[in-house]
């Protein structure tokens, strides 16, 4: 290590948006204390939703006082290894997924937090945790099977594409939404059955006249209108899943004056469910695994956005990218 200091971004307070909320802090690269290890991190995914909702203070589970570390998963190189650590060696590859631990250049970790992994790819930052959040919704939250209509909202970024490709793998005819002619295309070569760009084809329109039967599982990342009409087709006994509401992150909640959502709901036997990752913790591991298996497998593609993010000043601009809908797969920041 030739220098001997790195950057962070921290949220120095809560604002409306991530922008505002942040400072950069310089500190020493710090050195391991028992069974941790130091890593450098070569990238970092971007999650625009939860980033913007964490420097609002509006994450419930969260009890934060800023200023508080951001970013979650990166993937990085082993620096230094503490003396009583034996799993790892300087030089290994790893990924993390620890809350703050993203959006710094260096970081100190327990050992037990990191994950060996064959290289130090962007690609691996779509798998974890944002493919283990599409696995884990979709089999426990969903109960996804086979033979079923599964519709995936904002199918061609981070989450849905994998959702995406999952469903498809269950053996499932897999509906996916999106706003543009290349995440149409990108939507296509993952094996989508029907793909819907919503600007232009209708999508109530389109699931009425193709699914008079209803849609039986949904995986929406959109909310707002596009969430009211999932529940107007949802199939007999179907299941919408809750997985974020990106219409609505980089503004207030839109109020909403209709009849309650039961009267939709009972007379289909239908549910609306939500997921939050950290509360379903124990299945994190073996969807992890279960995912770097399939991609090293060469059974799921991974998307990552074109868009070059370099640095860490640059993570501004990749929130405010990501939440503008314009991407097509992961946004990463290289440091």
């Amino acid at each position: 290590m030739s220098s001997t200091t790195y950057k962070k971004i921290v949220a120095k307070q809560f604002a409306q948006d991530f922008k505002s909320a942040i400072a950069f802090v310089e500190l020493p690269i710090p050195e391991p204390a028992p069974n941790q290890i130091v890593i450098r991190n070569k990238f970092a995914g971007i999650n625009a939703g939860f980033d913007t909702l964490i420097c609002r203070g509006e994450t419930p589970y969260l009890n934060l006082t800023p200023p508080f570390d951001l970013g979650v998963e990166a993937v990085g190189e082993v620096v230094v290894v503490a003396g009583d650590v034996t799993q790892f060696q300087v030089g290994d590859a790893v990924a993390t997924t620890v809350r703050g631990g993203g959006y710094r250049e260096y970081q100190a970790i327990d050992a037990n937090l990191a994950v060996k992994i064959r290289a130090a790819t962007p690609e691996i930052l779509t798998l974890m945790p944002t493919g283990v959040s599409a696995l884990v919704a979709l089999e426990q939250v969903g109960e996804m099977k086979s033979q079923e209509v599964v519709l995936v909202t904002a199918a061609a970024g981070g989450t849905g594409h994998i959702a995406v490709q999952l469903a498809k793998l269950a053996g499932n005819h897999v509906i996916g939404t999106c706003g543009s002619e290349a995440k149409a295309q990108l939507l296509q070569q993952l094996g989508c059955d029907r793909v819907i760009n919503y600007r232009q084809e209708n999508l109530d329109r389109v699931l009425q006249q193709e699914y008079p039967q209803g849609v039986n599982l949904v995986f929406d990342c959109v909310g707002k209108a596009v969430f009211d009409t999932c529940i107007d087709n949802l199939a007999v006994r179907g299941r919408l899943v809750v997985v974020g509401f990106i219409s609505e992150y980089a503004r207030n909640p839109e109020p909403v004056t209709q009849p309650r959502i039961y009267h939709r709901l009972f007379w289909q036997a239908a549910s609306v469910r939500g997921f939050l990752m950290p509360h379903y913790g124990e299945y994190m591991a073996e969807a992890r695994g279960r995912l770097l298996d399939l991609f090293y497998a060469d059974k799921i593609k991974v998307a990552v956005d074109p868009t070059e993010f370099k640095g860490i000043e640059s993570i501004s601009a990749a929130v405010e990218y990501l939440l503008s809908g314009h991407n097509c797969g992961k946004v990463v920041v290289r440091f």
